[in-house]
């Protein structure tokens, strides 16, 4: 029996602290943590989430990609590329995988997540967020109304597990990165939502806090980009998940606006 986005976000574990802005004109005061918070009486049904996101766009290019030579991985096919990272020693990761993480998912996808890297059972199965982390990500995507294989593609930094599930280093993340990059030319995903600060660390190349860079439009070859966390973060920050929330919604909106022009009339 499907679920409801309601149920869904039930199972998610964020009620009543997540709101859904899709709530109908007029709709009662509804709690938001410990604060009573009143909708206003007239809203149109995709309003941007509770925090306001800055109205001008943050772009950012994709780094050096048009200033930097051709290398042979900006050729590849899918099969190709899979090959390759699997028999990548680019970097000592290799040394202790089991299998390396290329991604999964729809390869026409709307949406793109990218994340930090394969964890224990991501080296096992040879699929990326497949623990808890990834049963969480699921029940976000759900509550989107998509599903990885379905309009979304499911990456990583980098492709080999960190020992003991360390965050990646910048030498890992750079040996990795022209595979994520072609992965990205490939796909011509739609939006990209960028899960934790390695992922923001590969693709922006910006220490930054997560909370300063949250809430942004950016772009990565003219492609629109957002920041959240990572789903193992929000496992260990039940509050936080409401922000996570108020970034896919933000993105969601990004994405819309993006594919208005493209509408009939």
């Amino acid at each position: 029996m499907s679920l409801s986005r309601e149920q869904m976000l039930v199972e998610m574990g964020i009620t009543p602290i997540w709101v859904l802005r899709d709530t109908a004109p007029g709709a009662p005061v509804v709690e938001v943590g410990e604060a009573a918070v009143a909708e206003p009486e007239a809203r149109a049904p995709e309003q941007a989430p509770a925090f306001v996101p800055e109205p001008a766009p943050v772009a950012r290019p994709a780094p050096d990609v048009a200033r930097r030579p051709m290398t042979p991985v900006d050729t590849l096919n899918w099969p190709e590329l899979a090959k390759q990272v699997a028999d990548c020693r680019a970097c000592p990761l290799c040394e202790q995988r089991k299998q390396a993480v290329l991604g999964v998912g729809d390869l026409n996808p709307d949406w793109l997540f990218i994340g930090e890297g394969p964890g224990a059972e991501e080296d096992v199965k040879g699929e990326p967020f497949v623990g808890q982390a990834g049963k969480l990500l699921d029940a976000m995507l759900a509550s989107l109304d998509i599903a990885r294989g379905n309009r979304v593609y499911i990456a990583n930094a980098v492709k080999c597990r960190p020992p003991g599930n360390r965050t990646p280093e910048a030498a890992e993340m750079a040996a990795c990165w022209p595979y994520l990059e072609r992965q990205i030319a490939l796909l011509k995903p739609k939006i990209i939502v960028l899960l934790g600060k390695a992922a923001v660390h590969a693709v922006l190349h910006d220490d930054k806090s997560l909370a300063s860079l949250r809430g942004k439009r950016y772009e990565y070859a003219g492609i629109p980009l957002v920041v959240s966390y990572h789903p193992a973060y929000l496992l260990r920050n039940l509050p936080d998940k409401a922000k996570a929330w108020e970034d896919l919604l933000f993105a969601r909106r990004l994405l819309r606006e993006a594919a208005a022009p493209e509408l009939p009339f």
